[in-house]
Order: structure tokens, then sequence, then C-alpha cells
């Protein structure tokens, strides 16, 4: 009974281990407008659930509701599907929601032309603008078949997707139903991505009336889908539709209504709102430094002061989030910095097995130096390293004794040495004639 006790704690000890994304994502607060929204996006909340959320749905206005307790946060992440309060309930409201960012939690929010103002706040913070309610994306050239006739329901076209599989997966050519409202992005703040635009011909007004002033949004700057990322690696999405997250939406077929336009059996809204959740929780393009090592080549631990002029082995562990694992990072693009207050080294690291690794000549000054990574690429997180160093110069005893550039002085006093042997001994010894009467 021993002996089946331990095979069956083996085995469920494998099985642990071939599912450990399982156990890796953290609480989720999904608020909604009302709980019928859970029944009409249960394919998405049920996508985040078999990848291991723990899901806590509440409408937006309940009472009880509180992102932090006791100056700990509650939740992990946050889902906004209400885009039409107009006041959180409970402890909730956009000043919390921008200081759960702030310490670092991730939210994905979903608006529609019944934006209230809230979502307009939350996004001005973002450095996201959301049109005026009532407003709506409007293409008279890329509308679907099934449009009642305001040209509001727009098939986007995947070319218009940020070119980052990171963020919105590997390409489907498939094209993305929306139908919401327009937002448009702050061109003074560099962290914010233009995750999906509108054609060329799209714009945001009111779909019932006459265009009387200028729209709030138009062509290539209409922002269907935005994200953020903080500085300190919080992320935000922004979607100014609801319905992209629809069970609808994500089954339907879609064409477009001009001539010759292909249909297809299914959006493209599915893969991409996976992708977009995955990117905006931390399950992918998370990197993380691992081991750090630097010493002489030839030697295998660091000195306690190096020389001028050494020659440096630096290598640096990095790994990526992928599966709920982490795995090494495959990227060819990363660099060293050897900085003082400027870099005076700056080259690319090399992968070496499951690390990535340089040698180098210091340079010939002394001071306090770092060994410096500052990995910044679309769609990771912000990687950072940084190994204090000190470089002193050389010992009294380390100095050449014979300079090789000076040996043409050192000829000339030599030759001007044996110059003056010689003169002296003529000198010494020339005897003058004497005159002969």
């Amino acid at each position: 009974a021993r002996r089946f006790l331990s095979i069956n704690v083996l085995v469920l000890l494998s099985l642990v281990s071939m599912f450990p994304c399982v156990l890796a994502d953290g609480k989720t607060l999904v608020l909604l407008d009302n709980l019928n929204i859970r029944d009409t996006h249960s394919m998405f909340f049920r996508s985040l659930a078999d990848r291991g959320f723990d899901l806590t749905f509440k409408t937006a206005d309940d009472p009880s509701l509180s992102l932090i307790k006791y100056g700990q946060f509650l939740y992990d992440h946050l889902i906004i599907f209400s885009p039409s309060v107009e006041d959180f309930g409970g402890n909730i409201n956009v000043e919390t929601i921008t200081s759960f960012i702030d310490g670092g939690g991730n939210v994905l929010v979903a608006a529609s032309s019944d934006i209230g103002d809230p979502l307009r706040e939350l996004g001005s913070e973002c450095g996201i603008e959301f049109d005026e309610e009532k407003t709506a994306v409007i293409d008279h050239h890329n509308y679907d078949v099934s449009d009642p006739g305001e040209h509001t329901l727009i098939v986007a076209d995947p070319e218009n997707l940020l070119k980052a599989p990171t963020i919105v997966g590997k390409p489907t050519h498939k094209p993305i139903l929306f139908k919401g409202v327009g937002m448009v992005a702050d061109p003074d703040n560099p962290l914010v991505l233009d995750i999906l635009t509108g054609s060329s011909t799209s714009y945001s007004f009111f779909p019932d009336r006459p265009i009387s002033q200028y729209p709030h949004a138009v062509g290539k700057n209409t922002l269907l889908i935005a994200g953020l990322q903080a500085r300190n690696n919080a992320r935000v999405v922004f979607s100014g539709s609801l319905d992209f997250f629809s069970d609808t939406f994500f089954n339907s077929a879609v064409q477009k209504a001009t001539p010759g336009s292909q249909r297809h059996d299914q959006t493209g809204n599915l893969e991409l709102a996976e992708a977009l959740s995955r990117w905006v929780f931390k399950e992918a393009g998370v990197l993380r430094v691992g081991a750090v090592t630097h010493h002489p080549v030839g030697e295998t631990t660091p000195p306690a002061a190096y020389t001028i002029t050494d020659l440096v082995e630096y290598s640096i562990v990095i790994e990526m989030l992928s599966e709920g694992q982490w795995v090494p990072f495959d990227g060819d693009d990363i660099q060293l910095e050897f900085v003082r207050i400027d870099p005076f080294v700056r080259t690319y690291l090399k992968k070496n097995g499951g690390k990535y690794s340089v040698q180098f000549k210091l340079p010939d000054v002394y001071g306090v130096f770092q060994f410096k990574v500052d990995y910044n690429r679309l769609g990771y997180t912000h990687l950072y390293s940084s190994t204090q160093v000190s470089v002193r110069p050389l010992q009294h005893t380390q100095y050449e004794r014979f300079i090789p550039s000076a040996f043409p002085y050192y000829a000339s006093v030599f030759s001007m040495m044996g110059g003056l042997f010689v003169f002296s001994i003529v000198f010494l010894h020339m005897k003058e004639k004497e005159k002969s009467d």
C-alpha cells in the first residue's frame, strides 16, 4: 500500500508540473454595467478562466466595491466592461484606478458610444481622449454588409494593426469587426500604443447628425484600440467597442459591403482579444534579469577593482515568461554599455547557450563605472540591469620598463654617448707636429 501511495504522489506531482500556468495568474475584478454582459461575453471570460484567472464579477455601481484594503491591493488585474457608468460604487473612483496602475496593476477597459465621464477621465489620465457620448466611428467605405445604414459597423483590416506580434498575436488575415466610440492619442505621450487604427476614410462623429464641425478624429488618427505600458511596466488597454469582445462578434461572419469583397466565415476578434488579454495581463512580453557575472578573461571571479585596459568578460541571463514558465529569451539586439557618466563602451551581447556574453577591453580611463543593460523594446517590459565596478590606474610596478615608441630617443642618447667617447679618445691622443726651424 505504501508503494502504491508513493506512485500516486509521483503521478500527482508530474501532473502539477505539466500545468504550471494554472497557478500563475492572479485575482481579477470585472466591473460590468449589468450582469447580462457576463453571458453575452461568455467566450472571452471563459478563455480567461481556462487560463487560470480568478474572476470576480460585480456591477460597477456595487456599494461594496474596493480595490485597496489596509494599503494592499485586493486584485492583480481590473477589467472595466461598464462604459455607461457615471459613478463607480464603493471606494472605487478614477483616482483609485490610477493609483492601482501606479502600483503595477493592469487594466482592460472597453467603452462604447454610451461612454460616461469616468471612463473619459480615466482615458485622459492615460493619454487617451475619447470622443463625446453618442458618437461613433463611421466609415462609408469599410462597413459590414449587415450594417443597418449608419455605416458604424466597421470592418477593420488586419493591416491596420500594430506590427508587434507580442501584443496582437500572430497574423490571421481575418478582418476585425468593430462598433463603438473613437479615440485619439496624446501626441506628447510616447508611452501610448496605437494598437488598431481606422482606415484613411474613417472618422468619428454623431451618426444621426450632419457634420457641422471638424470631427474629433479623422483617418488614421482614429484609434479603435489603444494601449499603454507605464514606466513601472503596468499595462492598460482601451477598446472603443464593448461589442468587440462579445460572443456575437467572435462568431459572426464578416464581409465588406463594397462589391467583390471576400466573405470570411469568422472575424479575427477572438484571436485579437485573446492576444490583447495575454499582453495586458502580463502573460506575454514579460522579461526578467537572471544571474549577472563579470570577471577578467581567464579568471572566474571578479576582482576588487579592475585595472585600465583589462580584457573583461561580462555575461547576463535574460528570461521571458512563456506559458507560465520562465524560458531563455531569444534576442539579437541587446546592448551592453560601460558607463562612467557617459558610455565609454557600447557593444552588442551575443547569445552563448542560456546567457548573453561579450568580451571587451576596458578604456584607458579610471574611475567608478557601471555595466549597464537597458533594454526597451515594443511589446516587452522594460529590462534594466546595472552593476557598479571600480577601475584603477596602473600601479608603479605595472608600467613598461622600455617603451617601444621611445626607441629612437634611446638610440640618440647612446649614439651621442658613443660619439663623445670616440671624440674624447681622439682628442686626448692627438699630438700636434712640432714646427721645424
